[in-house]
Formats: structure tokens, C-alpha cells, sequence
């Protein structure tokens, strides 16, 4: 199952986002080395603090095994607040149709079901959320940063990366950055090569007070 955990849900949801940050340290800290912000096994940055929308995928034992954050380009981004470097001589988009996704993470055991390609199935379920995501609040398109890793595990899924400018190396990655299309046409295309049969986000709700 993948949670929708928008802003007013934070409270109601602290020991998920809790989970999400320990899982967070556990990627982008002790596997892959990255130099980031820890405190306490769990990895945050200032983007944290600018109240995202976060997509949380859930593993059969109910233990989160994925996540990616979600922030608007009319704000603040990780492309023209940190890693401007890679828009070579374009402009870092600010609008409402555009948003952008950062610290797309996932923990799953060697056992984990995989589909097309040899991707891991939670793949697609993520790559899917985003674009479902993206359908319901109207947007044309999402901006990233990722590394060129990423880059080919985007093309084998179908949902290729289109490139803002040529990769960099920034620390021990090579990063790129640039735009995924937000349509049914790629949402079609994720379900049928991850092998999912309908939607895959669900957006829990606020109970109701008198």
C-alpha cells in the first residue's frame, strides 16, 4: 500500500514519517554514503521543513520500504537552491504544473517481487504514486535531481528522464537533472511493465470532529 501523507496529515501520521527519516538514513547515509544531514539514525534536510507532500510505500509486513517527497517549483527546490549547477543554460522551473520529487528511497530485502526489466515491482508502485500524484493535482510534469543510476533504472521502467543540461559529478555521484512527464499515456505504460493491476495511492483523511 502506498500513504499520500500531505501536511495537515503530519500529526496523525508522525510514526510513519518517523520510519520514513530512519529509512532515509539507512539509504542515502550507510548505503550509499552520501553526504547529508543525520541526527539520531535518521536522515532530514532544511526541504523537510517546507511541508511536502510524501508518498510512503508499504511492504507486506507493513514496515515502510519506500518513499519520495514531493515539493511545488514555485517555492524553494533542491534543482535552483542547491544543485543549480546542472541546469547548464536553462532556467529552473517555477510553476504551477511542475513539481519536484527529491530522496526517492528504497529498502526491500533480495526477495522482493520484481517485474519488467528486472526492476523491483515497488519501483513501478513508485514511479506509479508520482505519476498518479501528479494526474490528480493537474500537473504536466515533475523535476528531479537524481544520479545517472536512477537515470537508467527511469529508462528501463519507460518513463525516461528528459534531460536540463549534461551530469556532474557532485561528491561520489553523478548527478542529472531533469523533467518526467506527468500523463495516462506514462501511467499506462508503469502499470503494465510493474504488473499492477489499478491505482496504487491511496490518500488517508482527517476524522471528523465535532
Amino acid at each position: 500500500m502506498m500513504q499520500l501523507i500531505t501536511p495537515d496529515l503530519y500529526g496523525e501520521f508522525a510514526s510513519e514519517l518517523k520510519e520514513m527519516h530512519g529509512l532515509r538514513h539507512r539509504v542515502f547515509k550507510e548505503r550509499l554514503d552520501w553526504e547529508v544531514q543525520t541526527e539520531g539514525e535518521m536522515e532530514t534536510d532544511a526541504f523537510d521543513s517546507l511541508h511536502p507532500a510524501y508518498l510512503l510505500l508499504k511492504g507486506s509486513d507493513w514496515r515502510i520500504c519506500g518513499c519520495v517527497r514531493l515539493l511545488p517549483t514555485t517555492g524553494p527546490t533542491m534543482l535552483r537552491d542547491t544543485f543549480p549547477m546542472l541546469l547548464d543554460e536553462t532556467v529552473a522551473p517555477a510553476n504551477d504544473s511542475i513539481w519536484e520529487s527529491s530522496r526517492f528511497a528504497l529498502d526491500l530485502p533480495p526477495s522482493a517481487p520484481k517485474a519488467a526489466g528486472g526492476l523491483a515491482q515497488a519501483t513501478y508502485e513508485l514511479f506509479a504514486g508520482m505519476i498518479e500524484f501528479g494526474l490528480a493535482n493537474n500537473l504536466t510534469r515533475i523535476v528531479t535531481v537524481t544520479d545517472t543510476r536512477m537515470e537508467r533504472i527511469l529508462r528501463l521502467a519507460t518513463w525516461p528522464l528528459s534531460r536540463m543540461g549534461q551530469p556532474k559529478h557532485v561528491g561520489k555521484t553523478e548527478a542529472v537533472a531533469g523533467f518526467l512527464e506527468i500523463s495516462y499515456a506514462s501511467l499506462l505504460r508503469i502499470r503494465w511493465r510493474g504488473r499492477l493491476n489499478g491505482p496504487v495511492l491511496w490518500q488517508p483523511v482527517l476524522a471528523l470532529t465535532a
